[in-house]
């Protein structure tokens, strides 16, 4: 039996007074509505964001109550069973919502290891006293899995539904500044050093790309995402021989896909869901971990939008943190070792109802839509609010005393020297200009005082960029089609 929460405390060490003396915790553990909330305390990228609201305890409450409604509607427009128990079913999913006690739902659902089983007896319970005779019909033919795997989906659809218009602004936002700035040179950097120039509506563009990808895959989720519904072992069998014909109108009365096949230990949707989050979050956490670095204060290339008492320090109050970017970053970095768990769930989900993985993958999912959901609306944020400073790119791309030319340079030399000799004259200037501050041209001396302009070596990036922009109306285009 677990120790209840009134006898637990934090560690401390056997001879230390206890730093909780005085802390009530049988107040904590009848906790009020405001206490027992997860309010996102330790995750604020999704805190009072509406991903967070559509993933919440209550949402999926309702969620696996419009299950069992859904459910009733489509046995009733097929016959199984009358259609006024439908009625009644789901007159009682409205009643049973408003009275049931999540936190009680919860310790319940520890004796049967998911909360269908009580919450089926609230919901009889509450169905009976409207129409007796419909009581017997609630839940007719199907497993908690079947409830559970279900709700899931619609709670994902309603998140999804959410978080991908918010993917949308962001690529917009920036298709928007790689347009703008697509002659605006910069310095290219790789490995953290100056490389070659580029421009940062390349930067954006390439930013703008992933997050488009990354709308396409959420998308395709998003459409496929099945009813679930199969029995106690995948067979359909308590609901009679022509149990197939359910499949369609239950997946119509909940706006999911139809299965080919119950998914009880077929987990693809689940894991298709969590890598299509994954993969938004690290798309978004590039973004914002790019720009983060661009708002070092050495670098002051880029800034975060202004918000009221955003980016501030309890220590240093000349600080503007890229607080955004940080939010962004930490759910990138989260939202992968979640997925991971479904994925090892799936090769762990034995034979026709699992022991467990299935169980395991309830809060990852949770933790991927709320992590992937509040990243996306986030970095809507940060990408129409951010502030570009050409002036400082431009500042430092002398910072290297026209080094950053060094590629165009070799093959102007080598047409001259030769390639090997080409390098070895330039590798020299180039640390003689390192040490002695001088500019790379001073070094040299010979070439042509236009050679050196970062702006004349920007490569294809106009092109790249058109590429880009013309990829992102593609996308969006064929979606509003």
């Amino acid at each position: 039996m677990c120790t209840s929460r009134a006898k637990r405390r934090p560690f401390s060490l056997l001879s230390d007074p206890s730093p909780f003396d005085g802390f009530d915790a049988e107040r904590f553990d009848a906790a009020s509505p405001a206490e027992a909330a997860d309010s996102g305390l330790l995750e604020p990228v999704r805190a009072g964001t509406a991903v967070e609201a559509a993933t919440s305890d209550a949402a999926h409450l309702r969620a696996l109550l419009d299950t069992e409604a859904a459910l009733a509607r489509a046995q009733a427009r097929i016959g199984l069973i009358p259609a006024t128990a439908a009625v009644a079913i789901e007159a009682g999913t409205r009643a049973a919502y408003d009275r049931i006690d999540l936190v009680e739902l919860a310790r319940r659902a520890r004796g049967a290891g998911n909360p269908v089983v009580p919450l089926v007896r609230d919901l009889t319970a509450a169905v009976r006293a409207i129409d007796p005779a419909a009581a017997e019909y609630v839940h007719r033919g199907a497993t908690s899995q079947d409830i559970v795997d279900s709700a899931a989906m619609l709670v994902a659809a309603r998140a999804l539904d959410l978080a991908l218009p918010d993917l949308a602004r962001t690529a917009a936002a920036l298709a928007d500044l790689a347009d703008r700035h697509r002659r605006t040179v910069m310095a290219g950097r790789t490995l953290t050093q100056h490389a070659v120039p580029t421009t940062f509506g390349l930067k954006a563009a390439g930013w703008c790309v992933g997050v488009t990808d990354a709308y396409t895959r959420v998308h395709a989720v998003r459409t496929a995402l099945p009813a679930q519904l199969g029995g106690a072992a995948g067979t359909l069998a308590a609901l009679g021989a022509d149990a197939v014909a359910l499949l369609a109108p239950f997946a119509e009365e909940l706006a999911l896909a139809e299965p080919v096949l119950p998914w009880h230990t077929l987990r693809t949707p689940i894991v298709d869901l969590t890598s299509a989050l994954a993969h938004a979050g690290g798309a978004l956490g590039k973004f914002a971990g790019d720009v983060a670095l661009l708002t070092q204060t050495e670098v002051g290339e880029v800034a975060e939008p202004v918000g009221e008492g955003r980016g501030g320090s309890s220590a240093m109050p000349h600080k503007r943190n890229p607080v955004l970017s940080v939010l962004i970053v930490s759910a990138a970095r989260q939202i992968p070792a979640y997925a991971s768990i479904t994925a090892a769930s799936m090769a762990g989900a034995e034979h026709e109802r699992p022991a467990g993985a299935w169980h395991a993958e309830w809060q990852p999912v949770r933790a991927c839509l709320r992590l992937a959901g509040g990243s996306a609306c986030t970095a809507a944020e940060l990408a129409e609010g951010l502030e570009v400073f050409p002036d400082r790119m431009r500042a430092n791309l002398d910072l290297t005393g026209g080094r950053i030319v060094s590629e165009r340079l070799s093959v102007e030399l080598a047409a001259r020297l030769g390639r090997a000799e080409a390098a070895r004259v330039l590798t020299e200037a180039s640390r003689t200009s390192a040490l002695t501050g001088r500019h790379l041209r001073d070094v040299l001396g010979e070439l042509d005082e236009a050679a050196f302009d970062p702006a004349a070596y920007i490569g294809s990036t106009p092109a790249l960029i058109d590429r880009a922009l013309a990829h992102h109306r593609t996308v969006f285009q064929e979606k509003d089609q």
